[in-house]
């Protein structure tokens, strides 16, 4: 990631553009004295100063995104020290700069060398002094403070199961994505799903790594009490396998798996529907001729060794996990199903997003963030050792490695190249959503009517996700619902109920 120079943007032999992070000591030491005051991105800063400039606005947005400009520019305080004859003596020394800057780079238009050229031929101080008297500099810094964004609660705790799903979640630790936006989180790795939702609910957890159809059945009162819950951002899309035990290499036809236990990691996951949902379009019914069982995704590959399960719908790395213990083969990507599926989320409490709204907003931030960064196919080693360790994942990186890069061997004896084997997407598609609310209707899961369109937008806070895609400079959908193929069967948003109906085998 691009890092800007604190130096004095009015020095002509100042390059704005230099240098990597640095981690010396007297950075770490200005960083953590300042950084939960201040976070930010320079696009978006610039964009916002720039509107503050000319346009003469201020808001509580512009001045939050100036704290994440200061972030990227703490690191190379000493740097800018040593060249600046004014050093940099303390925070609010810092923030001055860190305006001063963005204002200079987006009147130059971000070219650092018409900067440069343009302070030698008429002289730093000539052209602050001109700038002092076309800009209410002094105000705009001063706006810009009082309104900054600071978050009401910086030390946090969020959940996570230890599977690659979670990936921006867990990366987000080791890699400072948190840190870069003013919080302090404690990332706890959990057992399962269910204890998940019990550690949230109890508050426990200020967040949580969830699955997409979790949030839904929780607002909903359905395997828990009824308590509203948000779920901002969608972690992963596919990354799934069906893994069937090595002693099954024969019976590649569905059809033949009746009497088969089959292990998913929760009922309320797109596992447990999206294996219901293959058996069922060949001809198995998932209740009546095979057995599905919940099993913690840690506990998938020892139950398939043992004999206790023929196969499982799991998240990785336990399917990459069963073939590099031998005990297992990928029977088929779930990719393969419903290309582009959601998985799993980030999400928390109704209460906590809006009693807390300045953390709610660093903290889906930092998410977005770490999840575009794990998008980026050229970072997947460097995220597959992050999470690696054993407080996180605790896997060899070569099996991580198989899943993220997707270059992979199935068991079978060959090695596939399937670079979307999982991906990382934040927006969560109110579509997604209420596809989740009709098999939870088709299985029995919820009775009665459902309000699919109005469960939906309440609990995916597209809107939020789109707020902080947009900040960040990423690309936002400009609708919220689409209709997807699913096995080669049309499925329309806009008809839920007639699709539910559309089922032969359902509950």
């Amino acid at each position: 990631m691009a890092n800007k120079s604190l130096g004095n943007p009015f020095d002509a032999d100042t390059d704005l553009q230099h240098g990597p992070a640095c981690n010396c000591p007297i950075c770490v030491f200005q960083k953590e004295q300042i950084q939960s005051n201040y976070e930010c991105s320079e696009i978006e800063l610039t964009e916002r100063l720039e509107r503050a400039v000319f346009e003469g606005t201020t808001t509580p947005e512009m001045s939050e995104l100036v704290g994440a400009e200061q972030a990227d520019f703490v690191n190379q305080a000493h740097q800018a020290a040593a060249e600046d004859p004014n050093p940099l003596e303390n925070s609010e020394d810092i923030m001055d700069r860190v305006i001063e800057s963005a204002v200079v780079r987006g009147i130059f238009g971000h070219d650092d060398m018409g900067r440069r050229d343009f302070m030698r031929l008429v002289g730093g101080g000539t052209f602050a002094a001109m700038l002092g008297t076309m800009l209410p500099m002094d105000d705009l810094k001063a706006a810009i403070k009082e309104n900054l964004g600071k978050p009401e609660k910086s030390k946090l705790k969020v959940g996570f199961v230890p599977i690659t799903c979670a990936t921006p979640i867990i990366m987000a630790h080791p890699m400072g994505f948190y840190a870069k936006y003013g919080l302090d989180v404690d990332v706890i790795k959990t057992a399962g799903w269910a204890v998940a939702r019990d550690k949230s609910l109890a508050k426990e957890y200020d967040a949580s790594h969830m699955l997409t159809p979790m949030p839904l059945a929780i607002t909903m009162g359905s395997g828990s009490t009824a308590v509203p819950f948000r779920m901002p951002a969608v972690e992963n899309i596919n990354g799934q396998a069906i893994v069937l035990h090595v002693k099954h290499k024969d019976k590649r036809d569905p059809k033949d798996w009746k009497g088969f236990k089959f292990g998913v990691p929760f009922d309320y996951s797109m596992h447990n529907f999206l294996l219901r949902y293959y058996v069922a379009e060949h001809g198995i019914d998932p209740d009546k001729d095979i057995q599905i069982r919940v099993v913690p995704p840690p506990e998938m590959v020892a139950n398939l060794r043992a004999g206790n399960l023929d196969g499982y719908l799991s998240p990785d790395p336990f399917n990459q996990r069963a073939v590099w213990e031998k005990v297992g083969f990928i029977h088929t990507l779930t990719k393969d199903i419903w290309p582009g599926h959601p998985c799993c989320a980030f999400a928390c409490s109704e209460e906590f997003a809006t009693t807390l709204p300045n953390t709610y907003a660093a903290l889906l931030k930092s998410i977005v963030d770490a999840t575009a960064f794990s998008s980026k196919h050229e970072n997947r080693k460097e995220i597959s050792k992050a999470i690696a360790p054993k407080n996180y994942l605790n896997q060899p990186v070569p099996v991580i490695e198989q899943v993220l890069t997707g270059k992979y061997a199935d068991g079978l004896g060959k090695v596939h190249n399937v670079p979307d084997r999982i991906d990382f997407d934040p927006f969560p598609w109110h579509s997604m959503a209420v596809w989740i609310l009709t098999q939870m209707k088709r299985w029995g899961y919820v009775k009665g009517d459902v309000d699919y369109k109005k469960i939906a937008e309440e609990v995916y806070l597209a809107s939020d996700a789109g707020q902080m895609m947009k900040e960040l400079g990423y690309p936002v959908p400009d609708h919220t619902y689409e209709s997807y193929s699913i096995m080669g069967k049309a499925f329309d948003p806009a008809k839920p109920e007639e699709y539910v109906q559309s089922f032969a085998i359902k509950r």
